[in-house]
């Protein structure tokens, strides 16, 4: 098992209750086969280039590649998420 921190940019406009639902959904494709959520942080409502903003949701995290790649391809699916960044720590 490696240690990951991932961000990811969710749309401004999703209703808090589906946000909260989002984040704990990728929680549990994080730890679905024995990983383990070390931290999450909500940095909440961001400004970012050309005046867009997105809610930042950095998770820290240790779990296997494979996990890894599932919550990356499914955020690549989700209309809500706009950016998502992976880094092996």
């Amino acid at each position: 098992m490696n240690k990951y921190e991932i961000m990811f940019i969710v749309k401004p406009d999703v209703e808090e209750e589906a946000r909260n639902t989002l984040i704990e959904n990728f929680k549990s494709i994080l730890t679905a086969n024995g990983g383990s959520v070390d931290n999450v942080n909500e940095w909440g409502l961001r400004d970012f280039a050309y005046e867009i903003k997105g809610y930042y949701v950095v998770v820290d995290v240790t779990c296997a590649p494979a996990e890894i790649a599932e919550f990356e391809r499914l955020s690549r699916i989700n209309a809500s998420v706009l950016r998502h960044l992976t880094l092996r720590k």
